[in-house]
């Protein structure tokens, strides 16, 4: 790792806190009708999550080109690198290591799914990213969803798919990992103390309620986790501002789900 990955590195992690606070708004094809809920206008949502002064925003190359330029500079810049639904109805990579850069972005998220068929390709996918962003001295985030196969298809979270899910990030190199949180406090702690990278969380399903979510997010900080990166957990709420804000004081404050929510 070379000064370039440390610099990078260091603007995600830049609060005081030494937690990450990110909100993704790159749900391209898995969105739905994009004329419906927390992204149907794009540089609305943007423009409102932005008022939490979350430390990192994940994009796509389009909507960064199209919505980041009135936002340069109040958060770190993340581009994500992949599409896919987790059927693999479709799968392929948006932008390079080199795209990122030219844009301005810190680091290049790739997202991909492990386990069935097409696990190979998305391990791929991985280490190829890797490899083309070193000399860019870019850091690399994994979004990593480990799939369930039994009934159709679905993404799952247990502590040994978890596990397995972190292990490919480390075993290629990246250098953060997002995983989600594994339902099991112990599980997770113990996940994380083995690797040698930031894990960070992911914002999971769209959860019933918002204090449930940011309990679940309050254990996976406990067990070790170096923050989270949020989607529709936050602009799948009416009031999207009020939830950025409760999940800075749960990831930055360490604050219960109760209190932040209280606060927000």
């Amino acid at each position: 790792m070379g000064l370039g990955t440390d610099v990078r590195l260091s603007r995600l992690f830049s609060h005081p806190s030494g937690n990450l606070f990110g909100i993704a708004v790159d749900h391209f094809v898995g969105y739905g009708n994009v004329r419906e809920g927390g992204l149907a206008n794009l540089p609305d949502a943007i423009d409102r999550c932005i008022t939490a002064n979350p430390d990192t925003m994940t994009m796509t190359p389009g909507t960064a080109k199209g919505c980041w330029p009135a936002h340069a500079g109040k958060a770190s810049l993340i581009i994500q690198a992949s599409y896919w639904t987790p059927d693999d109805r479709i799968r392929d990579r948006l932008a390079t290591p080199a795209d990122a850069i030219r844009l301005g972005a810190d680091a290049l998220a790739v997202a991909i799914g492990v386990r069935g068929d097409t696990e190979g390709d998305f391990i791929r996918w991985l280490s190829d990213a890797v490899r083309d962003a070193a000399p860019y001295e870019l850091p690399v985030v994994a979004h990593i969803y480990p799939r369930d196969y039994s009934d159709g298809v679905k993404i799952v979270f247990t502590p040994e798919e978890i596990a397995y899910a972190v292990r490919v990030g480390i075993e290629t190199g990246v250098d953060v990992i997002k995983v989600g949180y594994p339902g099991d406090e112990q599980a997770f702690a113990e996940i994380i103390a083995s690797c040698p990278v930031p894990v960070v969380m992911a914002g999971g399903p769209k959860e019933p309620t918002l204090e449930g979510a940011l309990e679940h997010m309050a254990a996976g900080m406990r067990a070790g986790a170096r923050g989270a990166v949020v989607g529709r957990n936050i602009w799948g709420e009416a009031n999207m501002e009020q939830a950025a804000r409760a999940y800075a004081a749960v990831i930055h404050d360490g604050v219960s789900a109760t209190e932040a929510i209280a606060n927000a």
